[in-house]
């Protein structure tokens, strides 16, 4: 039997034609499957958020992991169960009244717009106006969040999906450290150091989010139901929960909230306050203010920390084009997205400089 000879290389131009095609593939299958996708990424999120829970009772009681990780979900389900008996009827029962007074506020709106102003002695339909303006918002916004909102209520409201993403969750918490060092094999040795300190930044990253959200969104809703209840604010349950809930638009969601809660004080002011509409608005706007304050200078570098601060500016844009390209996902998960490609654009450009591509960035974290 002769000696084999060497294996032979794949040239330059073989290399670029395998990638090119298995980059192809990998195009055609998100775009063939991609009604997946949205629950795929909720699965990730989800196991993301309890695999240190399963982590720490791992290691405490002697369990294998797959038992450890029921065991969580069992009490997550019953936690929710719990939190929904007590607070569904008390928030729908709130909603629901909130949705008929908003009704009464936009008809008495149609009332005041309908009567017509004169400007410089010429009469201004401030109704036609009006009814122009919302049709054009509306033709800017359907575009962006029809597909978003209708991703987000088969989510929610399909049995197969909600299934779909708790079977995924609680094998990618199960599996997920054989997977994690199955990836990590796949990386030349060369590039070890660069690629354990770029999955050590991106995983504080999202870790720092994640679980900093949720957090923050839970001590802003008890503060805004004890400060609402204080003021005599309308609806307090709900809207403190509609405040925790917008904690996960950055920058956007305290403009939101701002509006919704000077609109309804306007028309319905406070509930055992005796003052006018107008002063208790007033008051909403400047303890608003305050809590913007407070909620960027201690909250989020508290709860959240300093790794996903970006500008206001930076979010805004990412979440325009995350509703765009994501829908509802591509809003929630803007900022971290950005954070992440900061951290990855800062090693590329080190390479493409032959520069040190840890250096600057360990600079500027000293900087900051």
């Amino acid at each position: 039997m002769g000696v084999q000879g060497a294996r032979p290389r794949w040239s330059a131009l073989t290399k670029l034609v395998v990638v090119v095609g298995i980059l192809t593939f990998a195009i055609y299958l998100l775009t063939r499957f991609r009604e997946v996708i949205p629950p795929f990424i909720l699965s990730a999120i989800l196991a993301f958020i309890l695999s240190p829970l399963v982590d720490r009772m791992e290691a405490r009681l002697p369990i294998r992991r797959g038992l450890a990780t029921a065991l969580v979900y069992l009490v997550m389900f019953g936690v929710l169960a719990l939190l929904l008996a007590l607070l569904i009827p008390v928030l729908v029962n709130q909603f629901q009244v909130l949705n008929i007074d908003l009704q009464a506020m936009i008809l008495h709106m149609e009332r005041l717009l309908g009567q017509g102003v004169v400007i410089a002695g010429y009469p201004v339909n401030l109704s036609q106006a009006m009814d122009q303006l919302l049709t054009g918002l509306r033709n800017v916004l359907e575009p962006v969040f029809g597909q978003t909102l209708g991703i987000l209520v088969d989510v929610i409201t399909s049995f197969v999906w909600v299934v779909f993403i708790v079977v995924i969750s609680f094998y990618l918490i199960k599996d997920g450290r054989h997977l994690r060092q199955w990836i990590d094999r796949q990386i030349p040795q060369v590039y070890q150091a660069d690629y354990l300190k770029l999955k050590r930044e991106i995983y504080g990253i999202w870790s720092d989010f994640f679980r900093g959200q949720i957090v923050l969104a839970v001590v802003v809703s008890v503060i805004f139901t004890v400060v609402g209840l204080i003021i005599g604010l309308p609806f307090a349950l709900a809207m403190a929960v509609f405040a925790g809930l917008m904690e996960f638009i950055p920058s956007l969601g305290h403009g939101i909230w701002l509006v919704s809660a000077v609109l309804l004080t306007l028309f319905q002011g406070s509930t055992w306050l005796p003052i006018p509409n107008l002063v208790m608005a007033l008051i909403v706007v400047g303890l608003h203010i305050f809590y913007q304050q407070v909620d960027l200078n201690y909250l989020i570098p508290r709860i959240i920390g300093r790794r996903v601060h970006l500008h206001p500016l930076v979010v805004i844009l990412g979440i325009v084009a995350g509703a765009v390209l994501a829908g509802v996902l591509g809003i929630v998960l803007a900022a971290p997205t950005i954070a992440s490609a900061r951290v990855l654009g800062r090693w590329v450009r080190a390479y493409l400089l032959d520069q040190e591509p840890w250096y600057d960035q360990t600079q500027a974290s000293g900087a900051e």
